[in-house]
């Protein structure tokens, strides 16, 4: 049975940026339509509850079946559509992937971008005002802080959570991406962190399929 997939999302939402990824690294070619969530339309309400982005709504059965927040979307494509694995093919890379999705969807969104997009992209969106300079520096050292340890991370694995790209990459990625599109990330201070980067932009390139829709190159992930 084929399937038809539609991905509500905002292209600078970290959360719906790892679901486009990952279904393009599964070579699901989807429809896609972005959505202004900070206005509460009807429509996104009335998929998704919570008001937020992103959504996937998967037709092709009986009744669509929609999907709500990046992990339960994650989880689906994994385990409805498992190759390639995004969470490893052993146990302990498994483990390390999910531990760094966590790493990313909390730690590093709270301190990081919880102050640089809350200040460059939130308050203008929300009309809250001009940004607050305290908090923009408090958020560009903490993702120095970030940056060292993802290049600690990167001295001894091929990618984050180890031999293979994971979740873990697109999790990463994603946040430090909608980061980068503001010009916020010290990329000539971290080599490894640069390469690293460099080197998924060239792979998701190469495998996206060719029906998708390709945003401009800075903000392809």
């Amino acid at each position: 049975m084929s399937l038809d997939l539609t991905l509500l999302h905002f292209p600078l939402d970290p959360a719906s940026r790892q679901v486009r990824l990952a279904l393009g690294e599964k070579r699901l070619p989807f429809a896609e339509e972005a959505v202004r969530y900070w206005e509460r339309p009807a429509a996104l309400v009335k998929l998704n509850p919570s008001g937020l982005t992103p959504v996937l709504v998967v037709a092709g059965g009986r009744e669509p079946l929609v999907l709500c927040e990046s992990r339960a979307i994650l989880d689906y494509l994994e385990e409805t559509h498992p190759e390639p694995p995004l969470l490893g093919r052993d146990p302990a890379e498994r483990a390390e992937a999910r531990r760094l999705l966590q790493w990313f969807d909390r730690k590093f969104d709270y301190e990081v971008g919880g102050f640089l997009l809350h200040e460059k992209m939130e308050k203008r969106l929300l009309g809250l005002g001009a940004p607050d300079l305290g908090a923009m520096r408090a958020g560009r050292e903490a993702l120095r802080a970030h940056l060292v340890y993802v290049e600690t991370l990167l001295s001894g694995r091929d990618w984050l959570a180890g031999r293979r790209l994971s979740m873990a990459d697109f999790a990463a990625a994603a946040h430090l991406s909608v980061i980068d599109y503001f010009g916020d990330v010290p990329w000539r201070d971290f080599p490894a962190v640069k390469t690293w980067y460099m080197k998924l932009k060239s792979a998701i390139e190469r495998r996206r399929p060719a029906s998708q829709s390709r945003p401009d190159s800075r903000v392809s992930t």
